[in-house]
């Protein structure tokens, strides 16, 4: 980007109070800002465009009647909208008003294979970028670009014209050494661009080893990225060495600052006697906490009594709120954080241990301070009354879900817990009270597979197996529930401003995907254009006996939008409730943090108004969320690439849980474990993707290949550098659809994918799958 130099601004020692700059509208807020107030970065574009051509930054200083001590400052507000896009220079040097020169702004997205896209900030297409226009941006940046055409496909294209953010400040990525030359290669394979790395800024690194590198030139047209290496991290297969890399990749914080240990350290290891004031005591209730086996953070205790044909329902959830205060660098650092991140064998807390695993988490036979959802709830399982306090409580025991089921199931278990045995009896019949509520709702229910992996002492993989969820997770998870949707009932009550958890409904293009698939199969959603989500609670219902229900399943649930944080209460579809938020983890989520301190906030009279406002807040916290899932998958997928390395040259059943434009992906039977099969390991023809009908089919054979179909299929490779596993398929009669198996080098495979071919036949079915346990949306 280029500098604005300082304009020159007219001779006069005082400005002017006649000069144009004091007919600014916006100059009351200004004298409030600053003790010198500059024009508005509004007045100036209304300047701008009302001259009607571009301005040499000391002539629109001229214009404005600046005074020559204003002109650094002058000059750095026009340097700041031009970094935020309002401005920008030509080759000349002047000042152009951004909106009058057809200009698009937007963030790229790079590809692994060199092109990228640029997602315009305006909401419209995305605009294709060649490699030779990637040359100048980094996945990620924010830049300025003008439409120049389509591409040969029909896709509208882009030329990028200025680069306003730079999105990439640290990079990782393994050091490689050729012809004395040093380059890092990315671990974020939508960068695509190698840092080279000048002499002397390699410090102890040697070739083959992963490093951490702070870029000192950017990329551009002219030049690669250089950089130099700040932190060598190790051997790429060191043990943990997957996290390390995820965490830098996708700029995860995970160091807590000295301000934050500093006051963590002074914390008190327990509630003090002061602490009580202005709460509750509900220590005499026997509380518990359920949780897994490896949980060490206790967000929630519950406890639940009859009451004639009612029943009154605790959920006392962790006072954070209480320790971490708006403004100060624990809550600082949570917001920056968003949430903890839970990695395989290693957790990134949202707070500090002291408070996470200590002062704050609920633990046993301790007291803690806490909010609770007191609320009384019909035989209906609605919801008749509740009442939001602080309160002092004290957990007569942490239990597992795997206990509280055996002890239900067989009560001789429970031995020296016997005594809390009718509470969890309580628990487990209002459960069934909550089941029939939520099925008259019409909330929808997917069944998937979850699984858990199992670790040697190398903190490798040993096996992958499915974790079995029993009505003790769905105990809790009701309880939760119900103190959510009391949350957000509140604060919409109070009118007090919150994020709700919202899950919009079908896009209209989706439902209409979505109703073409299921028209082929002679069924149909109902709901006309806005279905509700009963309407696919009762199509679920309906196609649960049939054995292409999977796939049926995976279609509707792909048709459904991302649940997200945000002001505005749109509701959440999948759980047919017309207000949600997050309640119950402020511990791990900063969102629960929020909702703690309006609803405090609600019950004093007051408003709380955090310092990024909620629109900001939301959309962060969202983010943050999306990156914790985009890390995890990262070190799972690569976990699971080390785990499969020793087992090339074996053949597997699995299901295709993918169909893509470039080939099938495929879910392995009982090890749990995805790959690829390319599209150039299909066989002897031209297969063509359907993305509606969710399959690729042979132009001559009229092959077939769709979503839920059982395959055949032996690993072909495995590759850590790209965390991707290869299949190829193997056809009825045992042979390999495409025999010239899968290349082993670069340039062999990319003279593979170059072709388009396919199998002649459909592959057998294998054994049935497995049955899948059920699971709740988009929470």
């Amino acid at each position: 980007m280029k500098t604005t130099t300082p304009p020159k601004a007219p001779s006069t020692k005082k400005p002017k109070k006649t000069a144009l700059r004091w007919q600014d509208p916006h100059l009351e807020r200004e004298r409030e800002r600053y003790e010198n107030p500059l024009p508005s970065r509004e007045f100036i574009m209304s300047v701008l465009q009302q001259h009607g051509t571009p301005l040499l930054g000391e002539e629109l200083a001229q214009l404005l009647g600046m005074a020559p001590e204003e002109a650094d400052l002058f000059a750095r507000r026009l340097r700041a909208m031009e970094r935020d896009g309002e401005l920008m220079q030509n080759r000349r040097g002047d000042l152009c008003v951004v909106d009058k020169l057809d200009l698009i702004k937007g963030h790229i997205i790079g590809h692994p294979d060199g092109f990228g896209f640029m997602h315009p900030e305006d909401g419209s297409e995305d605009l294709f970028l060649s490699p030779r226009e990637m040359q100048k941006a980094m996945h990620g940046d924010r830049v300025m670009g003008r439409e120049i055409g389509a591409d040969r496909r029909g896709r509208r294209e882009g030329k990028i014209v200025e680069v306003l953010e730079r999105a990439n400040t640290h990079i990782v990525g393994r050091l490689v050494i050729e012809h004395g030359i040093m380059l890092v290669a990315p671990e974020n394979k939508r960068i695509t661009q190698d840092i080279l790395i000048p002499a002397g800024n390699e410090g102890t690194a040697k070739a083959g080893e992963v490093v951490h590198v702070e870029l000192i030139e950017q990329t551009n047209k002219h030049s690669k990225p250089m950089g130099r290496i700040v932190e060598v991290l190790g051997s790429y297969t060191d043990p943990g060495m997957e996290i390390e890399i995820a965490l830098r990749k996708h700029s995860l914080p995970y160091i807590f600052p000295d301000t934050v240990e500093a006051i963590a350290k002074k914390l008190p290891k327990k509630v003090l006697k002061k602490d009580h004031a202005n709460r509750e005591d509900i220590r005499h209730l026997p509380l518990v906490t359920i949780d897994g086996e490896t949980a060490r953070d206790f967000d929630d205790a519950v406890y639940c009594e009859p009451q004639g044909k009612d029943f009154r329902l605790i959920v006392a959830i962790a006072d954070v709120s209480y320790y971490v205060q708006p403004g100060d660098p624990l809550d600082v650092e949570a917001y920056s954080r968003g949430n903890s991140v839970y990695f395989p064998r290693r957790v990134i807390p949202m707070l500090p241990e002291a408070l996470s695993n200590g002062l704050c988490s609920l633990n046993p036979e301790v007291e803690r301070l806490c909010m609770v959802c007191d609320m009384q709830i019909n035989a209906a399982g609605a919801v008749k009354s509740y009442r939001f306090y602080p309160a002092v409580m004290y957990s007569h025991a942490r239990l597992t879900y795997n206990q509280v089921w055996d002890w239900l199931q067989h009560p001789e278990n429970a031995e020296e817990k016997s005594h809390l045995l009718p509470q969890l009896n309580n628990l487990n019949t209002l459960f069934k009270v909550l089941l029939k509520a939520r099925e008259k709702r019409g909330a929808i229910d997917f069944e998937t597979t979850e699984t858990q992996m199992i670790f040697n002492d190398e903190k490798k993989i040993e096996r992958i197996i499915a974790v079995t969820r029993n009505d003790a997770h769905r105990i809790i998870e009701e309880c939760m529930l119900s103190a959510n949707v009391c949350a957000a009932a509140f604060l919409k009550k109070s009118k007090h401003p919150c994020l709700y958890r919202i899950h919009e409904g079908p896009t209209p293009e989706k439902l209409t995907a979505l109703r073409e698939f299921l028209s082929e199969f002679g069924m149909g959603l109902g709901g006309g254009e806005t279905p509700t989500a009963k309407d696919y609670a009762q199509l679920l219902k309906q196609i649960k006996p049939r054995p292409d229900a999977q796939l049926l399943q995976t279609v509707m649930l792909r048709s459904l939008q991302q649940a997200v944080y945000s002001p505005d209460n749109v509701g959440h579809f999948g759980l047919a409730y017309e207000a949600y938020a997050h309640f119950t983890s402020p511990i791990r989520r900063y969102p629960d943090l929020l909702i703690h301190r309006a609803i405090k906030a609600a019950l004093a009279g007051e408003k709380y108004v955090p310092k990024s406002n909620w629109v900001e807040s939301g959309g962060h916290c969202s983010m943050t969320e999306r990156r914790a899932d985009d890390a995890t998958r990262d070190v799972e997928a690569w976990l699971k690439c080390y785990y499969m390395q020793d087992r090339v040259g074996e053949e597997f059943v699995g299901t295709i849980a993918s169909v893509t434009g470039f080939g099938l992906f495929v879910a392995l039977d009982d090890i749990y474990v995805e790959g690829l099969v390319h599209i150039s390991e299909l066989g002897s023809d031209y297969f063509h993707f359907d993305k509606t009908r969710h399959q690729i089919v042979g132009e001559r054979t009229g092959v077939r290949y769709r979503l839920g179909d059982r395959v055949h299929v032996k690993i072909v490779r495995v590759s850590l550098d790209t965390t991707r596993i290869d299949f190829s398929l193997i056809t009825a009669d045992g042979q390999l659809a495409n025999p010239g198996v899968a290349p082993k080098t670069k340039s062999a495979k990319k003279a593979t994918q170059s072709k388009s071919t396919a199998v002649k036949s459909t592959p057998p079915a294998g054994a049935p799958a497995k049955k899948p346990r059920r699971r709740k949306v988009n929470k």
